[in-house]
C-alpha cells in the first residue's frame, strides 16, 4: 500500500484527500496546511510520495521535506518563477518528482495537439485564451503557459499579455495571452490558429476541478515507481 501525505488542504486538496481515502491501494498519512504548515518540518510515518497543491509560500518546507525524507513529489502549485521551478527541477537528484501546471489527460492532449498545429500552420496568428472562476488569483495560468511553451518552443515568438490602446497593427510574430474571470468556471483554454480566411481553434473545458485531482493521483501512482529524476506529465502518463 502506497503511503500519501497530501499538502494543501484547500479546494484541490480536499478533493484529493477524498480520492485517497477512497482508494484501497493508497493511505493517506496526513494533511498539511497553511495553518499546521510547520508541521511539515518533522511529519511522520514518513510518506511514499507527496501531493502538493498547496501556495509557493510553502516551497522551502516542500522542499526540505523531499530531501529529509526521500518521498516522491507530485507537485501541482502554481506561480513559481523560473528559480522556484529551478529549485523544483533540483529535487529530482534526491527524488522522484513531477511538476504540472494542470494534471488533466485531456489537457495533456490538447498540449500534444497545439504543437502539432503550430508547426502545420506556419504563418498563422496564434492567439491564447483561458477562463477562470473568479477565485483565481494568477493570470494567466500556467496551463496556458503549458499551451505557450507548446506553439512556443524555442521563444522565438514576442508574447504579448492583453492589449488595449493604440497598439499597432499585429506583427506576424506575435502571440497573445488573454485571462478572463468570473463565477465558477473550472477552467476553460483554447489555442486559437488564424490564417488568410480561415480559423483553426482547439478547445478544453473542465466542468470540474475533480479532473486535475485524479489525474495527479493517477500521477502519484506511477511515480512511486520511478527512479529519482524530473519527469513531465505527458513522459509519466504516455
Amino acid at each position: 500500500m502506497t503511503k500519501v501525505l497530501v499538502i494543501g488542504d484547500g479546494r484541490m486538496g480536499t478533493i484529493i484527500r477524498e480520492l485517497v481515502e477512497a482508494d484501497e491501494s493508497l493511505e493517506l498519512t496526513g494533511v498539511i496546511g497553511i495553518d499546521n504548515k510547520d508541521e511539515l518540518a518533522d511529519v511522520t510515518p514518513t510518506a511514499d510520495v507527496a501531493i502538493d497543491f498547496s501556495h509557493k509560500s510553502m516551497l522551502d518546507l516542500v522542499e526540505a521535506y523531499v530531501n529529509r525524507t526521500g518521498a516522491a513529489l507530485v507537485s501541482g502549485t502554481t506561480g513559481y518563477d523560473e528559480a522556484e521551478m529551478g529549485r523544483i527541477r533540483a529535487l529530482g537528484e534526491k527524488a522522484p518528482v513531477i511538476y504540472s501546471a494542470n494534471y488533466s489527460l485531456g489537457v495533456a492532449v490538447l498540449r500534444r495537439l497545439a504543437a502539432e498545429a503550430a508547426k502545420a500552420l506556419p504563418g498563422f496568428d496564434i492567439e491564447i485564451v483561458e477562463t477562470h472562476h473568479n477565485q483565481k488569483v494568477d493570470a494567466p495560468s500556467g496551463t496556458a503557459k503549458l499551451l505557450l511553451s507548446a506553439v512556443n518552443p524555442d521563444d522565438e515568438c514576442d508574447v504579448v499579455y492583453g492589449r488595449e490602446g493604440m497598439c499597432g497593427k499585429r506583427p506576424a510574430r506575435e502571440i497573445g495571452v488573454h485571462a478572463l474571470r468570473g463565477g465558477t468556471v473550472a477552467g476553460t483554454h483554447t489555442v486559437h490558429f488564424f490564417g488568410e480566411d480561415e480559423e483553426v481553434a482547439l478547445t478544453h473545458r473542465a466542468t470540474s476541478r475533480r479532473i486535475f485531482a485524479s489525474g495527479a493521483v493517477a500521477a502519484a501512482k506511477k511515480l512511486v515507481e520511478r527512479e529519482p529524476g524530473f519527469y513531465g506529465f505527458d513522459e509519466l502518463m504516455f
